[in-house]
């Protein structure tokens, strides 16, 4: 009998502890929280050369009653790096993100940069996309033939 007990409350204590609810209610604290509101989530650089402009500021307000602190931004890989205000946005204040690609890639891409604040809904997932074309190739000197990229060569010793 007493191993039946003892199962039992194996089998239902971690159920209460998942299922447990923190102090206080969270519907007052939603309330007041900060609310993050893009002027847009996502930016597209369209088409251009290797090593062009890859930055892009993301602009938003702080529409809710507190501050709003953005803990963490995190792009999806090392070429998209995130900076964001390290300091409180206070309610009614606008602020950027500012996200840059590193455009020495060439093709396609879609990165998103994840922002970890405490906000409402956090986080929050903004997203750049492009296509990188490779920069031209120009010759060293033009005048040469071929596909010669060193100096133009003249033998002017014969003509004596």
């Amino acid at each position: 009998m007493l191993r039946k007990v003892y199962l039992t409350i194996m089998f239902i204590m971690p159920v209460v502890f998942c299922f447990a609810q923190p102090g206080g209610s969270s519907a007052t604290k939603d309330a007041n929280a900060p609310v993050m509101n893009f002027q847009t989530k996502e930016h597209d650089f369209g088409t251009f050369q290797q090593d062009g402009n890859g930055t892009y500021l993301f602009l938003f307000n702080n529409t809710g009653k507190e501050p709003l602190v953005i803990k963490y931004a995190h792009g999806s890989c090392g070429c998209t790096v995130p900076h964001w205000p390290q300091h409180p946005v206070l309610p009614g204040h606008t602020d950027t993100i500012k996200v840059t690609y590193d455009t020495h890639r060439i093709g396609v891409f879609v990165k998103t940069v994840t922002i970890t604040s405490n906000a409402k809904e956090s986080p929050d997932v903004l997203t750049i996309k492009g296509k990188i074309t490779p920069k031209p190739h120009y010759p060293a000197f033009p005048g040469n033939k071929g596909n010669n990229s060193g100096a133009p060569f003249t033998n002017n010793w014969d003509n004596n």
